[in-house]
């Protein structure tokens, strides 16, 4: 019997678009074609996120909602089109406008109801729910307003249950949004007491990614998407199949979060190895520890060696053995590049499970018998707040786009109360590094 369920929800347009990304790599590992039908019958534990359906085939315990129909319509007619139950799949009929308020507000009234009751039908078939995970970008309208609003109605029904939130933050340097600041702010203000963790990413670290390390000349977000499953992949890894030492969602983010509004993880993966280099290298463990405290290997801009760690989660998977990692982790605390604040001298949480990464057939990633992802809390993503804090200012200044939002429903202090609550979020974390300077 499945003892440790979960639920995924994918809100809007980036995060239905990932929902492809991290069912067909969920399929690959556990021997499910794209009908649903399971050929695998060996010991791993698939009922983790599927429900067994009539005879062989099984179907996803997750939910699809966006609020109108094309990025869900493509699902519907794509390859993976009998995996998902109809009934999962809930589209509107118009788009939020790229507005945090009509999402939230308007459209969020209007869907709520129907969306709430679709995963409560979801969580009933599920033995023993451990929590769920919701991915969506904080950048639009319909991923920040209704994905704040699906966050607060779940804590209202399941708040006992573990909620990690997978999320595309603003970038740097692209931008497809003028509002995004607005939207940015105003749903991590607005979700923080909601939410137990929240994994952030953003599309021009992922982009370098496929730059950089995997040589992709056009990537598309079904590239970018591909990365980021293999960190989901990894981190629900110790759920779906037995290993030496697996951690649970409860137990990993008591080893991340040591305050609750200190909950943003920084999220790397290693091996990024492309198809062209998978024949001349072969990453020991020891390497793919070093690599994943690179700045190259992060799914967010930041530069680590700005701040200090509090604390990091090393989930291993594959040919790896404890040994190897221990004198990986010695190795690590020995460099003087790589800080921790004095307050956590150990730092260091480790997972490890036997089960190799599998490769998306014509995908960007080569094999590996061996790869790991690193969950660490670190000061350094306060520059990230920052930056979003300093591109709402800049538009504040002039009010601009501001009676989009008004006329929305939303009321103007609104914004200024969550512009301070992210300036409050950012000196939290500047107040951990100057302690440990002064001491």
């Amino acid at each position: 019997m499945c003892t440790k369920a979960l639920v995924q929800l994918h809100i809007g347009q980036a995060g239905v678009q990932m929902a492809n990304a991290c069912w067909e790599l969920y399929c690959l590992e556990h021997g499910i074609t794209s009908h649903g039908c399971s050929y695998c019958n060996d010991s791993n534990d698939f009922c983790t996120f599927f429900e067994a359906g009539r005879g062989s085939k099984v179907v996803p315990r997750t939910v699809l909602v966006d609020t109108e129909p094309t990025v869900i319509d493509e699902i519907r007619g794509g390859a993976y089109r009998f995996l998902f139950s109809p009934d999962t799949m809930i589209t509107g009929k118009t788009d939020a406008a790229s507005n945090f308020a009509k999402g939230y507000y308007l459209l969020g009234n209007e869907m709520i109801d129907i969306t709430m009751d679709t995963i409560r039908k979801v969580v009933e078939k599920a033995p023993s729910l451990q929590g769920f995970l919701l991915f969506h970008s904080i950048g639009g309208g319909t991923g920040s307003g209704f994905g704040t609003k699906v966050l607060e109605y779940l804590d209202r029904d399941y708040g006992k249950r573990t909620k990690m939130e997978f999320v595309v933050f603003p970038s740097p340097k692209i931008s497809p949004l003028i509002v995004e600041p607005y939207n940015a702010i105003l749903a991590t203000h607005s979700s923080m007491e909601y939410v137990d963790c929240s994994i952030l990413m953003d599309n021009e670290a992922c982009y370098e990614v496929c730059d950089t390390q995997l040589h992709v000349e056009y990537p598309t977000y079904t590239n970018l998407n591909r990365i980021i499953a293999q960190v989901v992949a990894t981190i629900t890894t110790p759920l779906r199949f037995e290993g030496a030492v697996n951690i649970g969602f409860s137990e990993l983010q008591t080893n991340l979060v040591p305050y609750p509004r200190i909950h943003f993880p920084l999220a790397t993966y290693a091996p990024l190895l492309s198809m062209k280099r998978s024949g001349y290298e072969n990453s020991t463990t020891h390497q793919l520890t070093f690599q994943c405290f690179e700045p190259a290997n992060q799914l967010v801009k930041c530069n680590p060696a700005s701040g200090k760690y509090m604390s990091c989660v090393l989930l291993y998977r594959g040919d790896v053995t404890p040994l190897d990692i221990n004198n990986a982790i010695q190795d690590i605390k020995s460099k003087k590049s790589i800080l921790f604040v004095d307050w956590s001298p150990t730092g260091f949480k480790t997972g490890l499970n036997y089960q190799p990464p599998a490769c998306v057939p014509g995908g960007d990633l080569a094999p590996s018998h061996r790869a790991v992802c690193m969950l660490s809390n670190s000061t350094s993503i306060r520059r990230a707040f920052s930056r979003i804090v300093y591109k709402f200012d800049n538009i504040m200044s002039k009010r601009g786009f501001v009676h989009h939002f008004v006329g929305a429903g939303l009321e103007e202090g609104v914004l200024t109360e969550a512009r301070d609550d992210i300036c409050a979020l950012v000196s939290d974390y500047k107040e951990i590094e100057q302690d440990e300077s002064e001491e």
